[in-house]
């Protein structure tokens, strides 16, 4: 069995107990252990991480475990049994935070919630990832990403004015709410207890968590301005500010918020008469619109980059997901990188993306197999 242990990061000797599952609390905790922490994956033997048997499979293994658990280790503990749970606790006294993301009320059912970690390790810090919060009428419902974006405002203002709502393409509650809140809520907590010498109990709410994402928006709704979907100034509302199809049938996002930047495109394209003319009537707009498209119809997606970083002009490709793995800035920040795993083989997942000038961050190891530090981190049965 390895005996692996965290080299570098702003985060070592911290030391995080998992016991999350799919996508939100996973990935928070291997941003944390990317960063130096010692996470230990804890997985119930009779039900483990369910994301292990999600396709797609590279040579049996799931791409979508390999991509939310490198840097940790993995440790099978029945902790629904008496013995189990006596184990877990033993554990929490070595730990500093237990990050969790079952339904409210669970772990206490079970024994080892905040109340018998917190008697076992009085600086222990549970961390709770769920969707609606520990409190409130929706805390026991079951949910999806797309269930708190839809709660939250955020899938409303989501698509184009002339159609309903659209679907993001990314998971904007599980990411921005479950993991990044995750791990917010895990290092304001740990600064919190080097003042006061004590742990707390998080409560991570999904839907509250991506409700800051509607900071622009609801200011504007507060202000009276209007709020329908696709409309707004930042979302669809300016044909300055928007994603244009390019000749080769591809797309450029076209940024130019700012009248300087505006001005600066519509001399270098030739039509120094569009610089003051961004009307507010919408129909007006629309046409506007559909006469800078003819224009970005005129070159291919390359030719438009090229165009931008030449000029500074704010255009830049929509990439594809092949995309990225060629793009020459995100490769020199490091954004996609490849590691070995015994089984996998050579797997690419997306980088660490914060860069720390003196305790670099970087991935440690592949995702772990199944139980394959247990010996390491229990010691004999």
């Amino acid at each position: 069995m390895p005996n692996r242990q965290p080299t570098t990061g702003p985060l070592l000797g911290l030391r995080i107990l998992d016991l999350t599952r799919l996508l939100p609390g996973p990935l928070g905790t291997m941003l944390m252990a990317d960063m130096g922490a010692d996470v230990v994956k804890i997985e119930d033997p009779n039900a483990p991480d369910y994301v292990r048997a999600f396709p797609p499979y590279v040579n049996g293994e799931s791409a979508n475990y390999l991509a939310y658990n490198r840097s940790k280790r993995s440790v099978l503990l029945d902790y629904q049994t008496p013995d189990g749970r006596d184990r877990f606790l033993e554990l929490v006294k070595t730990a500093d935070v237990v990050v969790e993301q079952f339904r409210p009320g669970y772990l206490d059912r079970l024994g080892i919630g905040y109340a018998a970690g917190q008697a076992a390790n009085p600086r222990i810090i549970y961390v709770s990832v769920t969707g609606f919060g520990q409190t409130g009428p929706y805390a026991h419902l079951a949910g999806h990403d797309l269930n708190y974006i839809a709660l939250a405002g955020v899938l409303d203002l989501t698509g184009a004015r002339a159609g309903g709502p659209t679907i993001p393409g990314v998971q904007l509650a599980d990411i921005a709410g479950g993991s990044y809140g995750c791990v917010m809520a895990t290092l304001a907590a740990v600064y919190a207890r080097e003042r006061t010498g004590e742990g707390q109990h998080v409560d991570v709410s999904m839907t509250d968590i991506v409700m800051p994402l509607l900071s622009v928006a609801y200011a504007g709704h507060a202000g009276g301005q209007s709020s329908a979907r696709g409309t707004m100034p930042l979302s669809g509302g300016l044909p300055n500010y928007g994603v244009y199809r390019c000749g080769d049938g591809k797309y450029v996002a076209l940024g130019t918020l700012e009248p300087k930047f505006w001005q600066k495109f519509c001399t270098l394209i030739g039509k120094p008469d569009w610089t003051g003319f961004l009307p507010a009537n919408p129909a007006r707009l629309a046409d506007f619109a559909d006469q800078i498209q003819a224009v970005f119809g005129e070159k291919t997606r390359d030719e438009w980059t090229r165009f931008g970083l030449e000029y500074d002009i704010l255009i830049t490709p929509v990439n594809t997901l092949d995309d990225l793995e060629t793009d020459p800035h995100l490769m020199a920040r490091q954004m996609i990188v490849t590691q070995q795993h015994p089984v996998a083989g050579a797997f690419r997942s997306i980088g660490v993306p914060l860069k720390f000038s003196g305790t670099p961050a970087r991935p440690a190891w592949p995702a772990p197999e199944l139980g394959e530090d247990t010996d390491d981190v229990l010691g004999p049965a």
